[in-house]
């Protein structure tokens, strides 16, 4: 099976890493769209521009059977349109965890770390609306301008980024937040410094695990068998930190049979 992903960057690649511990017999080809980073601060339009314009080349290319948005902010804009251009591929998005967040809290206050694209989309306030009439908490929501490219840039452990993570974060300790929905698939690369800030005894909801659990699930409907060897392909449209694609991977034992190179979309 051949599946395609795509992020504005490496964010996306911890879906795949997420992907790669279940699922077989495919090739995984990964778009980090660096030259376009990052989406968070651009127009509906643009950014939904943008997204067909993976998702054709990925089908000239590649030849996918599979596309998955793994950025928030792209599946808020663009998802649904993804779906009705391409009704022959399977489509899976990725939203905020904030079902998994209200289930598990039991202070009854959750944080939500994300772009202000996917804090202001409609798809996240529709999910907000429904899933808080089952149970009453409140959120605390903070936009996390600049946290993107820090990460991007490699700087998950820089005193800049420990300072804007303490900023964004130390209302929320005090309030008594005891989980937070990291609402960008890139922010589970800061994981370890949020956790510094707020206790180990955090829970962090990502949803790469959630993403993978839908690809068996959608793939088996169509055949699949989830038998054989897994290839991963990575290319990127502008520039690439390779230190932080190895320590994504860092666990992985075929790292070394990742194909990384630029290309032109």
């Amino acid at each position: 099976m051949k599946v395609g992903v795509f992020d504005s960057g490496l964010g996306g690649l911890t879906v795949v890493n997420a992907i790669k511990d279940v699922f077989n017999g495919a090739d995984i080809f990964y778009i980090a769209d660096t030259a376009h980073a990052p989406y968070g601060v651009k127009s509906h339009e643009q950014i939904l521009q943008r997204c067909i314009e993976l998702t054709n080349y990925f089908i000239k290319e590649h030849k996918i059977e599979v596309l998955i948005v793994a950025c928030n902010t792209a599946t808020s804009a663009a998802i649904k349109q993804i779906r009705e251009n391409f009704p022959f591929l399977i489509v899976i998005g990725t939203e905020p965890g904030i079902k998994p967040a209200i289930q598990n809290t039991k202070s009854l206050n959750v944080g939500v770390l994300a772009t202000p694209a996917t804090l202001k989309g409609d798809k996240y306030q529709t999910l907000v609306d429904n899933l808080s009439r089952n149970k009453e908490v409140k959120l605390f929501e903070q936009e996390c301008p600049g946290l993107v490219e820090q990460i991007e840039k490699g700087r998950v452990l820089h005193n800049d980024t420990n300072e804007m993570l303490k900023n964004w974060l130390l209302p929320m300790k005090d309030n008594g937040v005891d989980t937070i929905v990291l609402g960008c698939t890139h922010y589970p690369l800061v994981s370890q410094a949020i956790k510094s800030i707020m206790g180990e005894g955090v829970n962090l909801i990502q949803t790469g695990e959630a993403i993978a659990s839908r690809l068996i699930s959608l793939s088996s409907q169509k055949g699949h068998t989830n038998l054989g060897d897994l290839k991963i392909s990575i290319c990127y449209t502008g520039e690439l930190n390779i230190n932080m694609v190895n320590m994504i991977f860092k666990e992985y034992e075929k790292q070394d049979e990742i194909m990384v190179r630029k290309c032109e979309v």
